[in-house]
């Protein structure tokens, strides 16, 4: 049996959305900006999944979502647009981030660093999360921009982000969240939350990889991180990627409409999961359930090298993380366990699982049996668990 439990990485694409996007590869393949009728065949479909990408990430009309290949190209654009038109030659020059971001802000936030700006990263509980009361302690009048993820991609831990967009502006500064592992999995509503600016990536809610947006408040002037035409109103310069878009669109529309399926089963299966993991002694999971989103585990089996837990899952079938996949060439320990202050050890014994809603109960069945069976084997020849489990350090 084969079974996926890394969709915090990606996803497979909805059948639906693979359909719909057929004929834009094949025969409606005009350049949308092209002013003949194989460009203009394009526009119905666009502005559809346009209004779809708007009503699903609750955006209003004034709003710009401009699309983008991916959330990391969104999330450079908005640290390093934020720079030049906030930064550079002016008084502010804080950019606050949490100590648990995605890859992407992190190292975007580093580049700044390189350039003068100073880079403050909040703190986070033993439940891997960064609290208003955090950024309180550190936001001035320097501050530009505060950059906190809406779900962690390796936790699955849920952020207020609302109360801190709230924070941020009454100093003045911006909010930008990476709403990446929240689109498709919990409600989003960035009006509601009041976000100046959001990424996301349509391969984490099972639209196509290589697309994804950058949702803008109205009214923001973000200068553009690829110059080169008048594209999506001039904000973002490239030919755009029909079929992908009208993918990414439908991908959502559903994403949206399986909500409650994810809060219940999927929730319900990952909790299944979870409770035969933990019924496994010296194991242990991050952050408490009704605080994560539907589908995420991040767990701890002491004794057990995460990687030697992939290569034995793999072997069986079975596909799953050490963590962050941006990441996952460095063999290095789990940064949010670091982050959590788990001791050295522990740190490298990180086991992420991330179902959706494609995934069955007999797969997950299956998956904790041969999880259980992984940890006896592999503990039965480490030589800090097997020779000295009481005092495991």
């Amino acid at each position: 049996m084969k079974v996926y439990l890394d969709n915090n990485a990606t996803t497979m694409l909805d059948p639906n959305a693979y359909e719909l996007m057929l004929p834009f590869l094949k025969d409606m393949y005009g350049n949308p900006n092209s002013l003949h009728q194989y460009g203009s065949t394009t526009h119905p479909a666009l502005r559809e999944a346009l209004d779809k990408l708007y009503a699903g990430l609750g955006a209003n009309d004034l709003d710009d979502i401009v699309v983008t290949s991916c959330a990391t190209e969104s999330i450079n654009w908005v640290l390093k647009g934020v720079y030049f038109d906030h930064i550079l030659d002016k008084e502010r020059n804080e950019v606050i981030i949490s100590s648990v971001e995605h890859p992407a802000v992190t190292a975007a936030a580093y580049f700044l660093k390189s350039l003068g700006v100073k880079v403050i990263e909040l703190p986070v509980n033993e439940e891997g999360v960064s609290t208003v009361e955090d950024l309180r302690k550190v936001i001035s009048d320097k501050t530009a921009l505060v950059s906190v993820m809406w779900a962690n991609n390796e936790t699955g831990m849920i952020f207020d982000i609302k109360a801190m967009a709230e924070l941020a502006h009454e100093f003045g500064a911006l909010f930008h969240t990476d709403a990446t592992q929240a689109v498709g999995k919990i409600k989003v509503n960035l009006t509601q939350v009041g976000v100046d600016f959001a990424s996301f990536s349509a391969h984490k809610f099972h639209g196509p990889k290589g697309v994804g947006g950058l949702f803008i408040k109205k009214g923001l002037k973000l200068t553009p991180l690829l110059h080169g035409g008048e594209h999506m109103g001039g904000r973002r310069s490239g030919t755009l990627n029909v079929p992908y878009i009208v993918a990414m669109g439908e991908a959502l529309r559903i994403a949206n409409t399986m909500l409650d399926f994810e809060d219940s089963h999927i929730r319900r299966l990952r909790d299944k999961l979870e409770d035969q993991i933990l019924a496994l002694p010296d194991t242990t999971v991050v952050g408490k359930r009704e605080h994560r989103v539907p589908n995420t585990i991040l767990a701890s089996i002491k004794g057990v090298e995460g990687e030697a837990m992939l290569w034995d899952l793999n072997k069986n079938g079975i596909a799953a993380s050490t963590g962050s996949a941006c990441a996952s060439e460095a063999l290095e320990s789990n940064p949010i366990m670091e982050a959590i202050g788990a001791e050295h050890d522990l740190a490298h014994t990180a086991l992420r699982l991330s179902l959706s809603r494609f995934n069955t109960e007999e797969e997950i069945d299956y998956a904790a049996k041969q999880i259980k069976n992984a940890t006896q084997r592999l503990r039965a020849i480490s030589c800090t668990y097997a020779y000295n489990p009481n005092n495991y350090k």
